[in-house]
């Protein structure tokens, strides 16, 4: 093991301590609760750009920091505080449509975690990683050459969408997020929380595998 991988993995534990120690959990629960789009923010932020670090990582076998690494931290901020509204909101619609008949089992906690879950990583998902792709995209053209005019259409015309909608599309969110955030939304509240930092981690290296087996095709 390098030193690097002993600094990831201690920055990693000292999140496992702040949510294992009761006294630390509870007052981190209380604070997201308080602020929950704060919250969100600065989890994503943190463990999502570990999550791209530690992909660069497993791939390339050094630590290397993502070009432009602040502003990616950024737009990985911008990601959770999206998350910490859809979660509430896709939950609270599958549970008002089990209501009102227009999704069967009305009542059943597994029944709207999964629909809550699945509507979401096949709509708000594939929507998130594009917008998640397209900024990573731009911010290495950037730091590349910063006097260079991005545009649109050529941030279309570079962008691997064949990786994008059979590796982030067709296998991750059916077979990974869908699972996962099922999962997710059948815990208590406080614990979703919790869990969904963590999964950002997860977020943060399955994207990185994706841009990285990309690159490996051109």
């Amino acid at each position: 093991m390098k030193k690097g991988d002993f600094v990831w993995i201690a920055a990693l534990l000292v999140w496992v301590l702040i949510l294992v120690v009761p006294s630390s959990r509870a007052l981190f629960i209380s604070v997201t609760d308080a602020h929950p789009y704060a919250g969100g923010f600065i989890k994503f932020a943190i463990l999502a750009s570990m999550g791209d670090m530690l992909g660069i990582r497993v791939i390339k076998g050094e630590w290397t920091a993502p070009k432009g690494l602040m502003y990616k931290a950024l737009v990985w901020g911008i990601i959770g505080l999206m998350v910490t509204l859809v979660f509430t909101v896709f939950m609270g619609g599958a549970a008002a449509a089990q209501a009102s008949g227009k999704l069967p089992f009305n009542g059943s906690i597994l029944a709207q975690a999964f629909f809550g879950s699945s509507i979401m990583n096949v709509t708000f998902g594939p929507m998130m990683m594009v917008f998640h792709r397209f900024t990573d995209m731009y911010i290495d053209s950037k730091c590349d050459n910063k006097e260079a005019k991005v545009t649109m259409r050529e941030l279309i015309e570079k962008n691997d969408w064949n990786s994008l909608v059979e590796f982030s599309w067709l296998k991750t969110c059916p077979f990974f997020w869908i699972p996962a955030h099922t999962i997710v939304f059948l815990l208590p509240s406080h614990y979703r929380v919790i869990v969904s930092a963590f999964l950002s981690i997860a977020l943060g290296l399955l994207l990185a595998f994706a841009k990285k087996e990309s690159h490996n095709e051109v």
